[in-house]
């Protein structure tokens, strides 16, 4: 009898403890919700200050400054797309080129080569392909690519010579990854040769100072010092 009052009190506290479990499973997710919440808001906050202060601070830049930057920015852009066509250029080429001599036409030719062709020409074909999808003819296709990227001009009118007049396009290929091959040879000598101008500024303003700060000053230092 005595045991009674015990078992009935833990039964009532077992009845009791289970809505406060399921309330605190409950609330434990949202908890931890609120916690990443707080610490992302915490990483960010940093980040969000300074790219208002760099808007605010680009606000306050003359309209021509900003005019000027803005158009020198697009033009290293598209630079840097030109570099990546060049580059890409001969390998597609010879992608089409091995597509043709297989017996594809210049279509399936563009087809396969979107497949297989490095990333930055391989978007420009797909394009091709999916305005073809879209009831657009060949050639305009192919015109709106040469007219996007005229560095695919002379790879775009050779294809348009096949599809248009039946001219064969496996030597015209050839013909243009060689030139493309020449082009980029002679674009990566330029830029070799152009190297040392450009080591011009950090060895005029960093070297020199530098080594007139550990060599020469304190020289001259030494030399004042013993004079007086």
């Amino acid at each position: 009898m005595s045991a009674l009052p015990t078992v009935l009190g833990l039964a009532w506290g077992a009845l009791l403890a289970v809505p406060v479990a399921r309330r605190a499973r409950a609330v434990q997710p949202r908890a931890r919700l609120r916690t990443i919440r707080a610490m992302h808001r915490h990483a960010t906050a940093p980040a969000s200050r300074v790219r208002r202060w760099w808007h605010r601070l680009a606000a306050t830049v003359p309209t021509p400054v900003r005019r000027v930057v803005a158009r020198a920015r697009e033009q290293r852009r598209q630079r840097a797309a030109d570099d990546r066509i060049v580059a890409e250029l001969p390998v597609t080429v010879d992608l089409l080129a091995v597509a043709v001599g297989a017996g594809c036409t210049p279509f399936l030719a563009v087809d396969t080569a979107a497949r297989w062709a490095p990333p930055t020409l391989a978007a420009f074909l797909g394009g091709v392909r999916r305005a073809c999808a879209l009831g657009q003819s060949f050639g305009a296709a192919l015109d709106d690519v040469a007219a996007t990227a005229p560095s695919l001009r002379p790879l775009v009118d050779a294809l348009l010579a096949s599809d248009r007049f039946g001219a064969p396009v496996g030597d015209a290929l050839a013909r243009v990854a060689a030139e493309q091959r020449t082009a980029l040879r002679r674009r990566a000598e330029a830029r070799a040769r152009s190297v040392p101008v450009r080591l011009l500024f950090p060895l005029v303003f960093l070297v020199l100072p530098a080594f007139g700060l550990l060599t020469v000053i304190p020289a001259v230092l030494t030399g004042i010092g013993a004079t007086t």
